[in-house]
């Protein structure tokens, strides 16, 4: 099997590792290059959905397409992604994010990966969390963008961490430093843009506050205090979660064939 990608960038000790699916060549470094070219790009400003269709269940009602309840590859709409904002601390693990007991869930169905979503976030510690970040009998969260701390996303490598929070309306996660195999995850699955920042965030937002991420100017905007912070690039991580995951970057670039 072909390598998709191979390292660049002298050594660094960051486990911000824009390392995206198993062909990757492994090693200390956070800047990638990509062998071939996608088409994703920037999302237009505006765009048309295609028209959706339902597969009629025996019984009568209508089942859901992911077209309807997944945004992956259509996270932003522009250079802009704004929201209010969540705000957790340091080694957020897996089990914190998405419990093992909801790993039965099959993310490919509809109804399934809805309910994923609304399980994110579900392992915080309430004394500690004390704002929900879904609250009860709802399926998404109000916040688009998690302010993080460091060493976000250890523990095990289950990619439902990032799907749970991509399919509850989280678009982006911006950490002082992230777990490599949950950084990972966020790219070869397209739920999450994982933006690193090169200083520490947590203690500069509240949760609740409106931030701005400026996908240009490779910033983030605390609107609520009219703070501005720079942002590590996400390197060649972006095109591939615009394109909503390794495999369609990788058939969109050529890599592999295109589904029939």
């Amino acid at each position: 099997m072909s390598k998709i990608a191979e390292v660049t960038s002298p050594p660094s000790a960051s486990f911000s590792m824009a390392a995206f699916a198993a062909t990757c060549t492994w090693a200390t470094g956070s800047q990638l290059t990509l062998r071939g070219s996608a088409t994703c790009g920037t999302p237009a400003p505006a765009q048309t959905a295609a028209a959706v269709h339902r597969r009629p269940r025996k019984d009568g009602p209508f089942m859901k397409t992911m077209e309807e309840v997944s945004s992956v590859g259509r996270k932003r709409d522009g250079d802009i992604i704004r929201g209010p904002v969540y705000v957790v601390g340091d080694n957020i693990d897996t089990d914190q994010i998405i419990r093992a007991e909801y790993l039965t869930l099959v993310p490919s169905v509809p109804e399934e990966y809805q309910k994923l979503g609304s399980y994110a976030m579900i392992g915080l510690p309430k004394d500690k969390y004390t704002v929900p970040f879904i609250e009860a009998g709802t399926m998404s969260t109000p916040y688009a963008i998690m302010i993080a701390g460091d060493n976000f996303g250890c523990g095990s490598s289950r990619e439902h961490a990032p799907i749970a929070m991509g399919a509850c309306g989280v678009k982006a996660v911006v950490a002082s430093g992230y777990a490599r195999i949950y950084y990972r995850n966020c790219s070869a699955t397209g739920e999450i843009y994982p933006w690193e920042t090169p200083a520490r965030l947590v203690e500069e937002f509240s949760i609740g506050d409106v931030a701005e991420i400026n996908f240009v100017k490779e910033t983030i905007t605390n609107e609520t205090t009219g703070k501005t912070y720079p942002l590590n690039p996400l390197g060649d991580v972006l095109p591939v979660v615009d394109c909503g995951g390794i495999f369609e970057f990788a058939r969109k670039s050529g890599m592999i064939a295109k589904r029939a």
